[in-house]
């Protein structure tokens, strides 16, 4: 039996599934700081167009702010009474907006020529030989 697994026994039923899933996204955290801190910022940068330059800059501060207010949380101070969470809103309406910029980029654009293409072959238009057959009289002629 292993160190973790007899540390897993002294806490109840109840949260151990918790814990364990906790301790799996904290080791994933772990990784994805050490593949992020293995290369330099700029480097990173160089290889990104702005728009995911601007995605990793506002996922990176909004990691660095939650893991702040875990931290608060875990000293004993109300997260929600500190200025963090000001800056966590203020963080998410900036991910907000470069996601709907995101989405604007992956919005279907209008083929205008298309669509007057299709309007025109959707609407009726008489034809030479259905002017002369008309059954209505021509104007400026008496009928007799």
């Amino acid at each position: 039996m292993s160190e973790d697994d007899s540390n897993m026994e002294d806490y109840p039923t109840e949260i151990r599934d918790y814990l364990a899933a906790f301790e799996k996204s904290l080791g994933s955290v772990d990784e994805m700081l050490k593949t992020m801190m293995s290369a330099s910022r700029s480097e990173l940068l160089q290889k990104l167009d702005p728009l995911e330059q601007a995605k990793l800059d506002l996922v990176s501060v909004y990691t660095l702010n939650s893991m702040f207010w875990v931290y608060l949380a875990t000293q004993g101070i109300n997260p929600k009474e500190h200025p963090v969470k000001q800056e966590l809103e203020r963080i998410r309406t900036y991910m907000n907006k470069v996601k709907e910029i995101t989405d604007k980029k992956k919005a279907s654009k209008l083929d205008k020529g298309a669509a007057s293409r299709f309007v025109k072959n959707a609407l009726w238009e008489p034809n030479a030989e259905n002017e002369h057959t008309s059954k209505t009289p021509a104007k400026g002629k008496k009928r007799q």
